[in-house]
């Protein structure tokens, strides 16, 4: 399967988005999280600015208006890389690792 290299500025994070997947899980598979709420390309949380190359719908019409798709807003959530991709997403942030459950001493005592 092919993948395409993203680009997220102005962090400098780079991912592979392979074809037919959106951009947001790809990027979640690669350890960075970006902004998102519905994942249905309908609330708009994950909207960022695409500076260079193209994309894809996976839906007929995502929730962006015909100004904003020209001048070159997606949505990450449904929007699959068509080729290398260049994004301004500020939002981004590696996904962190949640930290150890505290390990409590047992005492076999019952309460």
């Amino acid at each position: 399967m092919a993948a395409h290299p993203v680009l997220i500025q102005p962090s400098g994070v780079r991912f592979d988005a392979p074809a037919g997947t959106p951009l947001l899980l790809a990027a979640q598979a690669a350890g960075i999280k970006l902004p998102s709420s519905c994942r249905n390309g309908t609330c708009r949380a994950c909207m960022c600015l695409m500076l260079d190359g193209s994309v894809v719908y996976g839906i007929e019409w995502p929730g962006l208006s015909r100004d904003e798709k020209e001048e070159g807003w997606i949505l990450p959530c449904v929007a699959q890389a068509a080729s290398a991709l260049e994004i301004q997403a500020p939002g981004a942030a590696p996904i962190e690792a949640e930290p150890p459950a505290p390990v409590r001493p047992l005492t076999g005592a019952r309460r």
